[in-house]
């Protein structure tokens, strides 16, 4: 009698390994339904058929795997050596969309003198302490608002991670602790997901302010007087 042995490649192993997290993520969001469950079995498929009506398992399950990869995200302050992950992670989403503009070589070929020594922060975003997501707080004198919220990038292989959300908080809970009151910004419509995450970080639309950038189609800012800080 001939026996054989079957052993997967080490692509099998690969997706054996990644599918791991998926089950876990499956099992996170099933149990996030059923802690919500207080009835029987029958009224309890019931509730589950409800909260799926609210939100599918799909989602759950995305949110689960967002929020596991997203615990790896560290947010921390500028230093020198970021200087060429801020410039080249700005200069790859301006590109791609727009042209680069005057005041973009400004503040990211020299972001100690155009913003920090100003008053200003940058914050960086580092995954596996790799810089995968820079933004700043440019420091205004406008009179109506204390900073504004700038330079914000992610990157591509990075993205789906929360991590522009993780910036995004991490920069008005800086302001909010530096005094602030209120936070301005400028983007283009075209970046459809950056004005999503705007209005889910607080900011409304506005108009009136003077730009100095040719693709601003948009103006909005943000009240973090009463700010109550969000973290993750």
């Amino acid at each position: 009698m001939v026996s054989s042995i079957l052993c997967l490649v080490e692509k099998g192993q690969d997706i054996i390994d990644k599918i791991q997290y998926q089950y876990h993520d499956v099992e996170e969001a099933i149990q996030s339904i059923s802690a919500q469950a207080r009835h029987d079995l029958w009224a309890a498929i019931e509730e589950w058929e409800y909260l799926l009506d609210q939100k599918s398992l799909l989602r759950r399950v995305g949110e689960q795997k967002k929020q596991r990869e997203s615990a790896g995200v560290k947010i921390v302050d500028y230093q020198p050596v970021y200087a060429a992950a801020f410039k080249a992670l700005n200069a790859k989403w301006i590109s791609t969309y727009f042209k680069m503009e005057a005041v973009d070589y400004k503040s990211l070929d020299d972001p100690e003198g155009y913003i920090l020594d100003k008053g200003g922060y940058i914050l960086v975003a580092l995954l596996d302490d790799e810089p995968v997501g820079v933004c700043a707080l440019i420091k205004m004198n406008d009179g109506a608002h204390d900073f504004e919220l700038a330079k914000i990038a992610v990157s591509p292989a990075a993205q789906g991670k929360r991590i522009g959300w993780l910036l995004g908080t991490a920069a008005l809970d800086r302001a909010a602790e530096l005094g602030a009151k209120k936070v301005y910004l400028e983007s283009n419509t075209i970046l459809k997901p950056a004005i999503n995450l705007y209005h889910k970080l607080g900011f409304e639309k506005i108009a009136g302010n003077p730009t100095p950038y040719e693709r601003c189609n948009i103006q909005m800012a943000v009240d973090i007087t009463n700010r109550i800080f969000l973290g993750r």
